[in-house]
């Protein structure tokens, strides 16, 4: 295959201060939930990505002082020079396939309640921390010999970074959380000195850190300054305006600019409530304040999406975080002409779940993520078989088509056995669900590699019972028959049915996506779900016409996806649709004509009048055919089959990403010997003992 020329654009280098990008994809600074915890793992992680054509692959944010820790968040340190082996590590592995490596030095003052080092935070002015929690530590007002030691402070980190051996190195100044955001923002900056009041006074200390890092390492590594366009907090925060004002004041001293939205979840939002492309409006014009290269995000996956915005003039590199972690080989692909091969990025931020549940990032999209040094594994080559025995894979959701891929490229014989007229699974049907339309990309990519692989074959309406499988006869069978929701209300808050009188309409989320509860026009929704589809079912049924309430345990709407940042867009979107919500409510019972409910403080019941009730709690794997065939064992050998594995939901239920993961894990150890679990299945960093 050869490149369309559309995009030669893409490939042309680009000038950085005194380094060349070879092209003009750049994995702009992201976090990953390893950091100093799995340093091994985040250089392999970064190293693969170099692989895959990104010219520039940059770290997360590496903490410069001890003074400033984000505990208990794991990001990179650079505390002092025993730091540097680790960072120098990260920096070959993306040298080796000829790519720039990048280091974004980070002090993040009033973002950093300093749990670890149990040192006083700093702040233009101290304030409470501003950080993802309600945490119980303000920041003290730094003086100016703070400022001072500070600056010297991020200049030994910059030299400690080119000792590492990186290319271009940040002065972090966005997402409102680094300290230099914290001074440039007047709603954070209450100074009365020459480092606050006027426009000029609140950017002195970024120029002045701008100017010491170019003075230290500027002769031999790119300075890049990251910077926050708005805070889309109108005038109570930093507007566009005001910041291109502050651009305009040090546009030529550093070499690269990237832009980017503050805070973090308006620069990250998911596709639920952003497109490709979100922040072009806020790009428009930035380029012409400055000469020097610019950097700009906006979850990119369309090479003519990415084209296009190079040929506006909006940025001279393509800015990827997200895009990268979903399909590290992305440039590559596009270069060969391999377009249909890309792994698009669904927009769901379960990789930024890592940084917030403190583990190891995980993609929905592309399971080897995180799992590059830790098992071995590549987000394009698989291992070649070990055996010719073939394998049947029951059930095309998520897992299984995954573990049908992954086994076909290492080529073994497959057959899918579906029992409906669709490819997908629960991703088929959710993806036709409000906002999350780009979750069918999971099933899209897999379908479309599947059909490439002649050694796998796909059989629809193809219910399958235990006599079916025995006639089959294949030696391997994988079961990935996915799971349902209850109709019981067994969850979190009940372990039991719900109570419940006879004629009471009850619904589950499986109902509503096969278009049923249609009768009744008030609707209560109990979620104990409490991630996405509690809120997206409601949603649906605001939309629908019906009038709707929400009720949740919790303290407010879908709160695990306050780890996807999307939780206040979630209620905010549900209020907007004029959805009554309930929380700290558990369900009580459920009663002809509606609910009764309960304070989950006080006990305090009340009544709460529905004509129907729809019941996210949790969800059963299909079970049947495991069942049958567990209860005749006996006859699996003279059917010729010597194992039989349930993966994903069929399993045990979990999110879409466990889904995927467990089909390439069972694609991946298909012919390893049975685990005992007496040895860790995985490579982890050990600590090294230092000496009293």
């Amino acid at each position: 295959m050869t490149r369309d020329k559309r995009f030669d654009i893409l490939f042309e280098p680009v000038d950085i201060g005194p380094v060349v990008a070879r092209n003009r994809f750049y994995q702009v600074p992201h976090c990953n939930g390893m950091g100093y915890r799995d340093p091994s793992a985040v250089a392999a992680m970064r190293g693969v990505k170099a692989e895959g054509g990104w010219a520039v692959v940059c770290t997360e944010q590496v903490e410069i002082h001890y003074s400033s820790d984000i505990t208990p968040f794991i990001e990179l340190r650079l505390w002092d020079d025993r730091d540097i082996p680790m960072l120098a590590g990260m920096a070959g592995k993306i040298h080796e396939h000829g790519s720039l490596a990048g280091l974004e030095l980070a002090y993040n003052g009033l973002n950093g309640p300093n749990f670890y080092g149990r040192e006083v935070p700093m702040a233009p002015t101290g304030f409470p921390v501003a950080t993802f929690t309600y945490d119980p530590v303000q920041a003290r007002t730094m003086d100016k010999e703070d400022i001072r030691n500070i600056r010297r402070w991020h200049r030994a980190g910059a030299l400690r970074a080119k000792k590492a051996g990186f290319d271009l190195v940040y002065v972090y100044a966005g997402h409102g959380l680094s300290f230099i955001h914290h001074f440039l923002a007047r709603r954070f900056n209450h100074r009365t000195d020459e480092y606050g009041g006027s426009l000029e006074n609140r950017v002195r200390l970024l120029k002045e850190l701008l100017t010491d890092t170019k003075e230290a390492i500027g002769d031999d590594c790119a300075v890049a300054c990251r910077f926050s366009l708005d805070e889309l907090m109108g005038e109570r925060g930093l507007e566009k305006a005001e910041a291109e004002d502050m651009i305009g004041l040090v546009a030529e001293i550093p070499d690269l600019w990237d832009f980017v939205l503050a805070g973090w979840e308006n620069d990250s939002r998911t596709s639920r409530f952003c497109g490709e492309g979100g922040q072009e409006d806020y790009l428009a014009g930035v380029k012409a304040l400055t000469s020097k290269p610019v950097v700009g995000v906006g979850r990119y996956t369309s090479p003519d999406r990415m084209a296009s915005i190079v040929r506006k003039g909006l940025v001279d590199l393509v800015g990827c975080a997200r895009p990268s972690i979903a399909d590290p080989f992305l440039p590559e692909k596009i270069r060969e002409g391999r377009l249909e091969d890309v792994r698009e990025c669904i927009g769901c931020n379960i990789c930024v779940s890592g940084d917030f549940t403190m583990s190891p990032i995980r993609c929905t999209q592309n399971p080897s993520m995180g799992e590059e040094w830790r098992k071995g594994w590549h987000p394009e080559r698989y291992r070649p078989k070990e055996t010719d025995k073939p394998v049947l894979v029951i059930g095309a959701g998520p897992a299984g088509l995954e573990a049908a891929h992954a086994l076909g490229k290492r080529g073994y014989e497959v057959a899918i056995a579906e029992k409906t007229t669709e490819l997908g699974g629960r991703v088929a049907r959710e993806s036709r669900l409000p906002g999350l339309a780009a979750w069918a990309r999971v099933r899209d990519y897999r379908v479309q590699q599947i059909a490439k692989l002649a050694n796998v074959e796909t059989y629809f309406d193809s219910g399958l019972d235990a006599s079916n499988v025995f006639e089959l006869g294949y030696p391997r069978v994988v079961l990935a028959t996915g799971a349902e929701w209850r109709r019981d209300g067994v969850g979190r808050c009940w372990l039991a049915p719900v109570p419940a009188e006879d004629g009471v309409r009850v619904y589950t989320p499986d109902d509503i996506m096969d278009g049923g509860a249609q009768e009744g026009e008030r609707i209560l929704i109990w979620d104990d779900d409490h991630y996405y589809m509690g809120g997206v079912v409601a949603e649906l049924m605001a939309r629908d016409g019906r009038k709707v309430v929400y009720s949740t345990p919790a303290v407010e709407v879908s709160a695990w996806t306050r780890n996807t940042m999307e939780q206040h867009f979630i209620q905010e979107r549900l209020i907007d649709l004029g959805i009554e919500i309930r929380c700290c409510r558990n369900l009580e019972s459920l009663e002809a004509g509606g609910a009764e409910l309960s304070c989950v403080y006080s006990g305090r019941k009340e009544r709460l009048a529905a004509d129907a009730v729809v019941l996210v709690t949790s969800r059963q794997p299909v079970a049947a055919l495991r069942t049958e065939l567990e209860s005749r064992k006996d006859e699996w050998s003279a059917a010729g089959i010597e194992d039989v594995a349930v993966i994903g939901d069929a399993l045990a239920p979990a999110t879409i990403a466990h889904a995927v993961y467990a089909g390439r894990r069972y694609a991946e150890e298909i012919d390893a010997p049975r685990t005992t679990g007496d040895s860790v299945p995985f490579r982890r960093e050990i600590a090294e003992l230092l000496a009293d």
